[in-house]
C-alpha cells in the first residue's frame, strides 16, 4: 500500500485539491469568483509559547480572555502572568475555546512596543495574505459560531471548549482580496449607524426615567398646574394634607352576592394578568362565583389595586379596575384594593401609586419572612396626601396622561431597537454569503489568491 505524501511532496494542484471544499460540503453557495477552503488551508501560525515568569520586570501585552469584554489587552509585568502564554503578532485573529456560546472573537492590534501574549484559551488564526477584519468578522457570522458549537468538549457553561483540531477543518467563504475590503468597509459603515442610532435610543430611554421623575414630583407638589391656577384664579391653599384613609378605603368590605346563583359569571384577576409595564389588567379571566367567593379579594369597577409584594419593582403593580362581568371581580388577596371617595379622583391615586417615591416609601416598610414580604395595611392607610380639589387633580391627570401616552410611544420605538443585534447578525450572514451588493464579478477568482497562499 503506498504510503500518503506529506504536505511538503504534494503538488500545487494536489494542495488546492484538499484545500478546496468539496461542493457537497459546502455551508451555501457563494459568489462564481468566490471559493470555499478551510482555516488549516490559510493558517500559517506555528504555536510558540513562553513562561512571562522567566522575565518577571519585563513588560507585555497580554490578550486574556476578560481583557476581550473591553477590547483592550492587558499592560503587565511578567511577575503578575502566572501560567505560559502563546506568542502572538499584530492583526492574528483570536478564537476563543471556552464557551463558544459566547461570540468572542477578537484581533490583535499591538497597542504597545511591548511582546503579544495571548491566552492559551485562544485558537490563533494568522493569515497574512487575508484580510484580518475580513476573517474576524466572517468567526463572528453565525454559520461559523454553528460550527463552533457542533464539536465540544465539557458538560456547559465555562467548562465547555471549542476543539482546536476540529475548528482547523471548518469551511471559511474566500472572496477576491479586495471584495474582502469592500466588504469589510461596509460592514464598519452599517455598524456604525446602528450603534449610532442604538445610543441615541439608549440615551432617550435614560432620559425619559429623569423626565417621568421630574414631571411627577411637579404634579404632587402642586408645580405642574401653577399655570393652570393662575388662569383660573385657584389659589395653592386650596391644596389640602390628608391621610390615604380619610378620602380613600382600602381593602372595603365584600360586595354581598349570597342572593346571586352559584352559576354566575364574574371576572377573576390572578397577579399574573396585572402589567408592570402597562400598568393595566391584561389577561383578565372568566370564573363561575361559586368559584370565588372565599379566599380572594373582591373588586368593584373604577377601584384601584396595588400589589403588596411588587413595590421594588420598576412601576409595582397597580391598575385601575375597568368593566367587570355582571359588575363582580375578584382577584389575588396580595392586592391591596384602593376605593376612592369623592374628594380623591381615582386615576390621581393611580399615578401617586406607580410613583417611585411612593413605591420606595413602601418598600421601606415591608415586612415578613424573606421573600414573603409585604407592605402593611397600615402604611396604606396612614400615608400621607397634599392633595388639590378635584378639579385640579382632573386637570393633573389629564397633563400626566398626555405625558406618558406620548412618552410611552416613544419608549416602544426605543425597545424596537433591542433588535440591533438581530440586524448586525443578518447583515453578517448576507456579507459572507455576497449579498451586501460589494461583489465584481469580473474580478480575479479567489482560487488564485488561495494557490498564493498554498
Amino acid at each position: 500500500m503506498a504510503k500518503a505524501k506529506k504536505a511538503d511532496d504534494l503538488t500545487l494542484e494536489e494542495r488546492l485539491e484538499q484545500a478546496l471544499v468539496p461542493e457537497a460540503e459546502q455551508p451555501y453557495p457563494v459568489p462564481g469568483n468566490w471559493c470555499w477552503t478551510r482555516v488549516v488551508a490559510i493558517n500559517k501560525y506555528r504555536g510558540t509559547s513562553i513562561n512571562p515568569i522567566q522575565s518577571p520586570d519585563s513588560t507585555f501585552e497580554l490578550y486574556s480572555v476578560p481583557s476581550s469584554a473591553e477590547n483592550s489587552p492587558e499592560i503587565v509585568y511578567g511577575s503578575e502572568i502566572g501560567s505560559t502564554k502563546q506568542l502572538v503578532e499584530k492583526n492574528d485573529i483570536l478564537l476563543c475555546k471556552i464557551n463558544p456560546r459566547i461570540n468572542r472573537v477578537w484581533k490583535v492590534s499591538k497597542h504597545t512596543e511591548n511582546i503579544l501574549l495571548a491566552s492559551s484559551e485562544w485558537i490563533i488564526i494568522r493569515a497574512p495574505q487575508i484580510s484580518p477584519d475580513y476573517l474576524m468578522w466572517c468567526y463572528q457570522s453565525k454559520y461559523f459560531r454553528e460550527f463552533m458549537l457542533s464539536n465540544v468538549s465539557g458538560v456547559g457553561g465555562s467548562l465547555m471548549r471549542a476543539q482546536p483540531k476540529y475548528v482547523q477543518n471548518y469551511p471559511i467563504p474566500l472572496p477576491p482580496l479586495a471584495e474582502q475590503q469592500r466588504i469589510v468597509g461596509r460592514i464598519e459603515r452599517l455598524f456604525s449607524k446602528l450603534d449610532e442610532v442604538k445610543e441615541k435610543a439608549q440615551a432617550a430611554l435614560d432620559s425619559f426615567e429623569t423626565r417621568k421623575a421630574a414631571i411627577l414630583h411637579k404634579a404632587f407638589t402642586g408645580e405642574l398646574t401653577t399655570k393652570w391656577r393662575r388662569e383660573n384664579d385657584v389659589d395653592i391653599e386650596t391644596w389640602k394634607k390628608f391621610e390615604l384613609r380619610q378620602v380613600c378605603t382600602v381593602n372595603p368590605k365584600k360586595a354581598n352576592t349570597k342572593d346571586l346563583p352559584d352559576s354566575l359569571d364574574v371576572s377573576f384577576f390572578p397577579m399574573a394578568s396585572l402589567s408592570e409595564i402597562h400598568g393595566a389588567i391584561v389577561a383578565p379571566q372568566k370564573r363561575k362565583l361559586k368559584d370565588v367567593r372565599t379566599g380572594f379579594t373582591n373588586f368593584s369597577e373604577g377601584d384601584v389595586v396595588f400589589a403588596k409584594i411588587t413595590p421594588c419593582m420598576e412601576n409595582g403593580k397597580s391598575a385601575i379596575i375597568g368593566k367587570l362581568i355582571n359588575d363582580i371581580g375578584y382577584g389575588s388577596t396580595e392586592f391591596f384594593v384602593l376605593r376612592c371617595e369623592k374628594e380623591l379622583y381615582n386615576r390621581y391615586l393611580y399615578y401617586i401609586v406607580r410613583n417611585r417615591t411612593f413605591r420606595d416609601k413602601a418598600q421601606a416598610v415591608m415586612s415578613g419572612a424573606v421573600g414573603q414580604q409585604r407592605v402593611p395595611k397600615d402604611f396604606m392607610e396612614t400615608y400621607p396626601l397634599y392633595l388639590p380639589p378635584l378639579v385640579e387633580q382632573t386637570e393633573i391627570v389629564r397633563i400626566l396622561d398626555d405625558f406618558f401616552a406620548k412618552e410611552q410611544k416613544a419608549k416602544e420605538l426605543c425597545s424596537m431597537l433591542d433588535n440591533i443585534d438581530l440586524i448586525k447578525k443578518s447583515i453578517l450572514s448576507r456579507a459572507f454569503r455576497g449579498e451586501l451588493g460589494t461583489n465584481d464579478p469580473t474580478e480575479e477568482s479567489a482560487v488564485e489568491l488561495l494557490k498564493s497562499i498554498l
